[in-house]
């Protein structure tokens, strides 16, 4: 069977999965995958035979595809903040609103001269690495409860050249560096509301890891954790910056307010939903 056949039967097995309308694109990219080639190279290939058994595993990538698995966990790769990043089924995929909370995060570190980031919950560590690779003169902490997560955020330090400015360490939110004091903390922590689980798409709800997604009825738990264990954690004047759901920017608020923090601030997403809040503890603390 020629390239272009085997794209034609990936593409119609796929029409019939949870994403029809990315059928071609998710074919494509599946088969590039398996061949090791890039596009220009297929579209001037399509008529080739592909020869016998050179595809096998062609065919199970297309069925796990299918079933739902995202294509990112398919294919072992993704991007965020233009940086390459190995993403598994062990951490969550890194979403393009996150870059919202780092670029809000860089503006806040500017202030210090050498400022020290608590990532909590840091999952493949892609919100670490992109503030390293920003902020050269940083020291950053990165904080998984998850061992097989902060491997994979390991990894991708590595693998963008970070390593040498990021601590990982194991622990449940701040408690395992209980005696560290930092100007930032950041975080992307589970923010959606267990009763919502059924209205996730397939990708998330089956195959993104539960503990990085859910938080309680509300979605609030860790907020209420989290804030609280932020405040005693920061230094005079030093901000914390979180990643949070849509309908939460007035419960985040109170809840900032309730711990100390003031300037409490929210950013928008492209869609207009505030997507970060932000807050400083004061410098007379």
């Amino acid at each position: 069977m020629t390239l272009r056949g085997w794209l034609a039967r990936a593409e119609s097995d796929m029409s019939a999965g949870p994403h029809p309308d990315r059928a071609r694109r998710d074919a494509e990219t599946l088969l590039l995958h398996s061949i090791g080639k890039n596009r220009a190279w297929l579209l001037a290939h399509l008529d080739d035979d592909a020869g016998e058994g050179a595809l096998a595993g062609y065919e199970n990538l297309v069925r796990r595809r299918v079933a739902g698995e995202p294509i990112q966990y398919i294919i072992g790769n993704t991007e965020f903040y233009g940086l390459p990043f190995r993403v598994t089924s062990d951490v969550l995929i890194p979403r393009p609103e996150t870059e919202h909370l780092v670029e809000r995060a860089i503006a806040l570190a500017a202030g210090f001269a050498s400022p020290r980031i608590a990532d909590v919950g840091t999952g493949s560590g892609a919100i670490a690495v992109a503030l390293a690779h920003d902020l050269r003169s940083a020291q950053i902490t990165a904080i998984d409860i998850s061992k097989a997560a902060l491997e994979i955020a390991r990894e991708n330090a590595e693998r963008n050249s970070a390593a040498s400015r990021i601590t990982f360490t194991e622990g449940n939110l701040l408690q395992a560096v209980a005696h560290e004091r930092f100007n930032l903390v950041v975080s992307n922590p589970p923010y959606v509301p267990s009763a919502d689980r059924d209205s996730l798409s397939v990708e998330v709800r089956d195959h993104e890891p539960a503990l990085a997604l859910f938080a309680g009825n509300d979605g609030l738990d860790i907020y209420r954790r989290l804030i609280p264990e932020a405040c005693a954690a920061l230094l005079r004047g030093g901000f914390i910056a979180l990643e949070i759901g849509y309908g939460q920017s007035e419960a985040i608020r109170a809840l900032l307010a309730d711990a100390g923090f003031v300037q409490i601030e929210f950013t928008p997403d492209l869609q207009g939903i505030p997507r970060v809040a932000t807050a400083q503890r004061p410098l007379q603390s």
